[in-house]
């Protein structure tokens, strides 16, 4: 009698993501340098607030670090296309860290505010660590979209994982050490970091010599859309923060916050890399509609969980839910982001894609503190909603250009 054929499993994609030669070390080092991305925000406003006993500095500082990467970072990714990742994002990451180090000492010896400003502006010559990383993946699998859909996934719960663990960790070092150990524990974690990661040069992407007829990557067919997707993305991110912060504050629970903000991180972690290890659907313009009709959809819940529970509780498992939507959502415009971007010009292309997100951000914080202030916390989680449906009509407007083939 025949034995039955035993039943071949599929290889798990991630570890056969791992097994690309120089893999490993590239991503080793690239997580450790984007590790402070999630503390240095929240050191500076410890540090600042602590030794100013002014919480609208730090936030008027901070927010000048924001506008000036929002500046700074497509010159430096453009740089980066031209002369490779080795050969400018070492010395960006030594001005940047130069920049939190004159911070640092500006804040220690009481120097006068306007060089808090300017130390914290100096840091926005940070490269775009997860872009660099993108991009190497990119190049290893430009061939193979089902593997460079993994990687994207991989990079998205990378991502969420460090903006989960960073204030964490900034926050622990900053009251448990000194004021100053958030800033110089993520100043030292970044300078490390991106000396290993640029020390892999087997797996850098070649450089592309910019000539007079190269062009922006936004004046690419269907690039502005895209970035218009993640602009109202990044509200999203940006109010559903500020209005969390708010809400748990009414309660009284205010020091709840961070861990119900984390949960929202932790679903879209564990959802990013099941959506990795997932067969993707073959039309991406597609797929992006759909993943932002269901963040628009899920971005309900925790509208619904405030306005009719009063419970943070429940709130805390309608964000876990909702975070659930943004990872795919992401994955799935960063893999036509790299689709969009002529030849050569990854690293600004994905910069001003991450650019839009942070001026989302900005936008949706401070849309989200208008409405707390008007209407109320529970009705301030209307703007997350309102926000993630004007990405889907964006999303659905522009699915004609960006599905066509590029020209």
């Amino acid at each position: 009698m025949p034995q039955p054929t035993p039943l071949t499993r599929r290889p798990n994609p991630y570890i056969r993501l791992f097994r690309t030669p120089g893999a490993r070390a590239f991503t080793l080092g690239n997580l450790i340098a984007r590790l402070p991305m999630g503390m240095f925000s929240v050191s500076a406003v410890i540090m600042i607030a602590g030794s100013r006993g002014s919480y609208a500095l730090a936030g008027a500082v901070t927010a000048t670090g924001l506008a000036a990467t929002a500046l700074v970072a497509p010159w430096t990714a453009r740089l980066v296309d031209r002369h490779g990742q080795a050969r400018i994002a070492v010395p960006a990451t030594v001005v940047a860290v130069l920049g939190s180090l004159a911070l640092l000492l500006c804040v220690h010896f009481g120097a006068p505010d306007w060089t808090l400003f300017a130390g914290y502006a100096a840091t926005a010559t940070t490269p775009n660590t997860g872009g660099l990383s993108r991009a190497r993946w990119a190049h290893l699998h430009r061939e193979d979209p089902a593997a460079l859909h993994t990687a994207n996934s991989f990079e998205q719960a990378a991502d969420e994982l460090c903006f989960m663990l960073g204030p964490v960790a900034a926050a622990f070092l900053c009251s448990a050490l000194f004021p100053e150990a958030g800033t110089l524990a993520g100043a030292v974690l970044l300078m490390t970091g991106m000396l290993l990661f640029a020390a892999q040069r087997t797996t850098e992407p070649p450089t592309a010599p910019r000539t007079t007829s190269t062009k922006s990557p936004v004046r690419a067919r269907g690039f502005a859309p895209l970035l218009a997707v993640f602009l109202a993305t990044g509200a999203v991110f940006g109010s559903l923060e500020v209005v969390t912060l708010a809400y748990a504050a009414g309660l009284g629970h205010a020091s709840a916050a961070g861990p119900v903000l984390a949960l929202q991180a932790a679903g879209s972690c564990v959802a990013g890399l099941l959506y990795g290890s997932a067969r993707p659907a073959r039309s991406v313009p597609r797929r992006l509609i759909a993943c932002v009709a269901a963040m628009a959809a899920l971005m309900c819940l925790p509208l619904l969980a405030a306005r009719t529970t009063g419970s943070l509780a429940v709130l805390a498992a309608a964000l876990l839910c909702a975070g659930a939507a943004t990872a795919p959502t992401m994955v799935t415009g960063m893999t036509l982001v790299q689709r969009r971007t002529p030849e050569g010009q990854l690293n600004e292309g994905m910069t001003l894609a991450v650019t839009a997100i942070l001026g989302g951000i900005a936008a949706g914080s401070a849309t989200g503190g208008q409405v707390v202030e008007q209407a109320g916390a529970a009705m301030g989680y209307l703007v997350p909603v309102c926000a993630a449906a004007l990405a889907l009509v964006v999303c659905a407007w522009g699915h004609g250009r960006y599905s066509a083939p590029p020209r």
